[in-house]
């Protein structure tokens, strides 16, 4: 039976101390992995006969502006659809060098999800397949979901800030 103690298990013994940060909210095994192993985590995952996570969920990215080094996070959902059991893993880089190597010749469901967190948060996924912005126009020069922009408009009289947890400037 394939368990989150025996995924973990399975994950120290291949990757050592590269793989950290274990904990299971709500039941979902959830880690960090280094940056430059996130193909050879995916693969693994993927390819090992116990742990079948065959299918990609769903990727993404998350800004985290006070994490000097590490502001941003690409985060992986696989899934093992015969033993009904999903991990979720990150891996971290540098918003001055923005670069993760694209999943796309694993998973070709990475192709769409990565052009998007590209389009939204500038992850560069290196190798990637075609790697232009999927929602966002061409000419738009920033990455609207990163936290280094305001959410409205400062000129807007009909929201207070307030309102939305945030305190006005």
């Amino acid at each position: 039976m394939l368990t989150n103690d025996l995924i973990q298990n399975r994950l120290t013994e291949k990757f050592g101390d590269r793989v950290y940060n274990f904990s299971a909210p709500y039941g979902m095994l959830t880690f960090d992995a280094d940056n430059d192993i996130n193909l050879k985590v995916l693969g693994f995952l993927k390819e090992d006969e116990t742990l079948g996570f065959t299918y990609l969920n769903d990727l993404t990215a998350v800004h985290y502006p006070s994490q000097k080094g590490k502001e941003l996070a690409v985060v992986y959902m696989l899934q093992n659809i015969h033993a009904g059991i999903r991990v979720r893993f990150k891996v971290f880089a540098d918003i001055a060098k923005p670069d993760v190597f694209t999943a796309t010749g694993l998973f070709e469901t990475a192709n769409w999800l990565e052009r998007e967190a590209y389009d939204f948060f500038g992850v560069n996924f290196v190798g990637h397949p075609n790697l232009i912005r999927i929602m966002n126009v061409d000419e738009m020069d920033y990455h609207p979901l990163r936290k280094e922009y305001p959410l409205e408009e400062r000129t807007r009289i009909d929201k207070d800030d307030e309102m939305f947890g945030r305190i006005a400037q």
